[in-house]
């Protein structure tokens, strides 16, 4: 009895293994599940987010919309397909009949014509105009009553085509000053096209907020189960030791007050347990958040759980550096303010733009019978406009400025910021370093502690009550061990999320371990090749 008790309580103060976990297998059904040995490893957890996280997924379809956006903008000059018919009746008494015989004459036209703007502020048309009614040419081509040859009133003849009433026809507007270059259209493609590097930093900042999510439950799972390990670990020797107290308590060897002390031990202990493992239930179901399986969350299993990864070697100076350049690259918070100062300058000129007086001038065609019937067959004109104070226009200005420059500003305060995170996070991996070092040293002196304590009562100079407190004591010491290994993973983690990295994708050679990179929730509503 006395070799099992002490087998059991080497076992009770094991020293947490610092090792790295095996390449792990893929989840797959749940026969195949319920049938996995191998350790279920950070890299698989962030693996799996990219390949099935139904929100991710979501967020990818930003990328859709980013170019229905784009496409919406270019409506604004979609070429246009232009068919119009006009027929005038009207009366030539008085103007063009030199006999003073008034004659009720009928003339048409129907106009083609294709319409295409431009982002610059112009555009064009260009077409064929089909004439026909009673009225001749001014070359006197065309069987016409009452209509001398070479008449004053018929269709004009330029630009002729195939017969003398067909024509081509030409005409356009631009903005010479407010709207050249810069107009309401183009400020709004402008803003489209940045909505797709928007989209980007949209996922980017979703992936990094799942992947910091995930880590931390993975960690907070991992730790539930080894805790939870040794209070099970824990209960098994105070139940052995009840065993051994109750049968000497009965051969008269002990008092039966030591027998109720040791129930009583194993009934703390019992609790402790329960609450341990009702610990590890919640986590494991919240981990399962993260881990998707056939549209479904997989709860992960205890014995999945690896022990906790060994120390890493410390960021060097020119590291740190790196990382902080990279933070202010890769931080999704970063890029989104960089985007938003990009899309306020467009604002910004558009608003200048509209300070200057409106000039436009066009020209073609005339359109209507009274005028291009009588051989008035082109027209242009200028149109100059501008409110007299320009009110709106100096508002929308001095509203664009100033949120410039309280961009510029969140911009400035975003990359400090991150380049504190990235010296907290490292701070935080060497504190909590030494704390493992601590917790380490802390464990083995509880440990040898309780070996002395327990060779005392063998021999029989000590009580039950301090046997049992220095086994507090060790599973004390080894519960804050584990917290230490903890928080020294969430460190890394936290430098990771820290320098942007959790707001990269996984690489494809990983992802291909535990499933098809192609099909990958990351790559939700990317565009494919060829033309929408």
């Amino acid at each position: 009895m006395i070799a099992l008790l002490v087998a059991l309580l080497v076992s009770l103060v094991w020293m947490p293994v610092v090792a790295l976990a095996e390449t792990p297998t893929v989840t797959g059904s749940p026969e195949q599940t319920s049938m996995r040995t191998a350790p279920l490893t950070i890299e698989e957890v962030l693996a799996r987010i990219e390949l099935t996280h139904p929100l991710i997924r979501a967020t990818g379809l930003e990328r859709a919309q980013a170019r229905a956006k784009v496409l919406k903008a270019l409506g604004a000059w979609e070429p246009k397909l232009k068919n119009e018919v006009e027929v005038d009746r009207y009366q030539t008494w008085n103007l063009t009949n030199v006999q003073g015989v008034p004659n009720t004459l009928v003339a048409a036209y129907n106009d083609t014509m294709l319409k295409v703007g431009h982002p610059y502020g112009f555009n064009i048309f260009g077409g064929i105009r089909h004439g026909f009614g009673d009225r001749a040419t001014l070359t006197g081509a065309g069987a016409i009553p009452r209509s001398p040859v070479g008449g004053p009133v018929a269709f004009p003849e330029d630009l002729e085509l195939f017969y003398p009433q067909q024509m081509l026809i030409v005409g356009g507007a631009f903005n010479l000053l407010r709207g050249f270059m810069i107009n309401d259209e183009f400020a709004e493609f402008q803003q489209a096209e940045l909505a797709g590097p928007l989209a980007e930093v949209k996922v980017a900042q979703t992936r990094q907020d799942l992947f910091l999510a995930g880590a931390v439950q993975y960690w907070d799972w991992q730790l539930a189960v080894k805790q939870a390990e040794v209070q099970r670990q824990a209960l098994e020797v105070a139940e052995a030791r009840f065993a051994q107290v109750d049968g000497q308590a009965k051969a008269g060897l002990v008092s039966p007050l030591d027998v109720v002390e040791a129930g009583q031990e194993v009934q703390r202990r019992r609790e402790a347990a329960i609450t341990a493992q009702r610990k590890v239930e919640l986590e494991q179901y919240k981990l399962s958040l993260f881990l998707w399986e056939n549209g479904e969350p997989t709860t992960p299993r205890p014995e999945w759980a690896p022990e906790f990864g060994g120390e890493t070697p410390l960021p060097t100076q020119d590291e740190i550096a790196e990382a902080k350049v990279a933070a202010r690259e890769d931080r999704p918070e970063v890029r989104k303010l960089a985007i938003d100062v990009q899309m306020n300058n467009i604002d910004l000129k558009l608003a200048k733009n509209k300070l200057l007086p409106k000039l436009e001038l066009e020209g073609g065609r005339s359109v209507g019978g009274i005028y291009w019937i009588g051989g008035f067959g082109y027209r242009v004109g200028t149109v100059l406009s501008m409110p007299l104070f320009n009110r709106e226009a100096r508002g929308k200005v001095a509203h664009a400025e100033a949120e410039q420059e309280r961009l510029t500003y969140d911009l400035w305060n975003a990359e400090q910021k991150v380049s504190l995170d990235v010296d907290n996070w490292v701070s935080a991996i060497v504190r909590a370093r030494d704390r493992v070092k601590a917790a380490t040293e802390a464990y083995q002196l509880a440990q040898t502690l309780l070996a002395g304590e327990q060779k005392r009562f063998d021999m029989g100079i000590t009580s039950l009550l301090f046997v049992n407190l220095r086994e507090r004591n060790a599973v004390e010491a080894a519960y804050e061990l584990y917290q230490a290994q903890y928080d020294y993973d969430l460190a890394r983690g936290g430098y990771l999320w820290a320098k942007g990295a959790l707001s990269k994708p996984v690489p494809d050679n990983i992802l291909a371990k535990y499933g098809d990179p192609a099909t990958a929730a990351g790559l939700s509503g990317r565009k494919l090749q060829g033309r929408d």
